[in-house]
């Protein structure tokens, strides 16, 4: 039986967890498509054990700009993995990157044509062969003075050869995953290596390796080794892919399906909204009574209002104090019948307003001749008579 080394397991543990964050970049996407793969040679393998990663588009989303990550040569993580790379692919409403990841087959990727064993469909490269990766020379640059394990075997290329770098949208490849690639992407995956992260962070850093800077032709396509951006092995494009003019407005990069479409009208005050003072006036009196005075909407702690005599209105006489014992308009009740009715005299103040009272009410028909002259006859009671 095989026994792993806890070196080995905690290693692996290492990588995995370096390496999360950049596994988990499937959910970026760009409204617009990255430009064409830039034409550049194989710098030569640097030992046994390296295999060959090409160089892809990656994209900065704090200058909106996409940059280009050298092809470079990397240490496999184990025996018996094989590069998956990176591409673009159309999701519905922008440009989904779908990062790489070592396996033990090579996954779907596109269909995109990188060259050097990555034709669009699986890899031809190389293979693994008693835990020593075997290069394929007729499409690696290997030196066969210090690598032995090669082998020659032409590679026949039936995909139409162009330098279209996504999957889908306008002008993209239409290439789709076979059941065999499908079955890969459900197995167990290991995701770019520590030296892989540090490398794409470098290429993301250089401004000379932004699409709108380089135009498409990068001094740096491939490095020897991961990260080695200054080495004189460095090999630099040879040509764009086609000519490339950044979009205007590539800083909004993000279609409306991530990030919530921006309603400028649910901020702004809409012209057709009625201005503040045109609210509807529930709680206003109404204008054109003025007998009729405002009812209050606040909530009062008194009782209610029907307990308490009616509010006096303008053409109405004075209400009485209501401390006061006046005189009641109203019929007494059956109890007050039955008992003698002492009314007090008036105070004082209250003559003058029964007069003025008098003077509102309608006035009685002048009495008869005969009546008056009764009346006349008889002395008042306060006048003495003569002595």
């Amino acid at each position: 039986m095989r026994i792993i080394s806890p070196l080995r397991l905690l290693f692996v543990f290492v990588l995995l967890s370096m390496s999360a964050a950049s596994f988990a970049q499937i959910s970026v996407t760009i409204s617009f498509a990255p430009p064409e793969l830039p034409v550049y040679e194989q710098p030569l393998c640097p030992g046994d054990g390296y295999l060959w990663t090409p160089g892809y588009w990656g994209y900065a989303d704090d200058v909106g700009d996409y940059y280009w990550v050298p092809g470079t040569w990397v240490m496999a993580p184990e025996p018996g993995l094989l590069w998956t790379p990176a591409y673009w692919g159309w999701g519905g409403n922008g440009y989904v990157f779908y990062d790489g990841y070592w396996g033990q087959q090579v996954g779907f990727y596109g269909g995109v044509s990188y060259g050097y064993g990555y034709f669009g469909n699986g890899y031809e490269g190389g293979r693994w062969q008693n835990g020593q990766f075997f290069y394929n020379r007729s499409v690696n640059n290997v030196n066969v003075t210090n690598i032995h394990n090669v082998y020659n075997t032409t590679v026949i290329n039936s995909t139409t050869v162009n330098r279209v770098s996504y999957n889908g949208g306008s002008g993209g490849l239409s290439a789709r995953p076979t059941p065999q690639q499908e079955a890969a992407a459900r197995e167990k995956h290991i995701p770019p290596v520590a030296a892989q992260t540090q490398h794409s962070q470098a290429a993301r850093a250089n401004p000379e390796q932004r699409a709108s800077v380089n135009h498409g032709k990068p001094g740096v396509a491939a490095t020897p080794k991961p990260g080695a951006f200054s080495d004189r092995a460095v090999v630099p494009a040879k040509a764009a892919g086609a000519p490339y003019t950044p979009p205007v407005n590539r800083a909004a990069v993000q279609p409306a399906a991530n990030i919530p479409a921006a309603h400028p009208e649910s901020n702004a005050a809409r012209p057709e909204r009625p201005a503040p003072d045109n609210r509807p006036e529930a709680n206003r009196p109404t204008t054109g009574q003025p007998n009729n005075p405002p009812e209050p909407k606040r909530a009062e702690p008194n009782p209610p209002e029907s307990n308490h005599p009616p509010t006096a209105h303008p053409n109405s006489p004075p209400e009485p104090k209501r401390n006061e014992p006046a005189d009641r308009s109203q019929t007494p009740s059956p109890g007050e019948r039955s008992q003698p009715q002492r009314t007090p005299p008036p105070p004082p103040e209250e003559k003058p307003r029964a007069a003025q009272d008098q003077r509102q009410r309608p006035q009685p028909a002048p009495p008869k001749q005969e009546e008056k002259k009764s009346k006349e006859a008889q002395p008042k009671r306060d006048e003495k008579p003569p002595q």
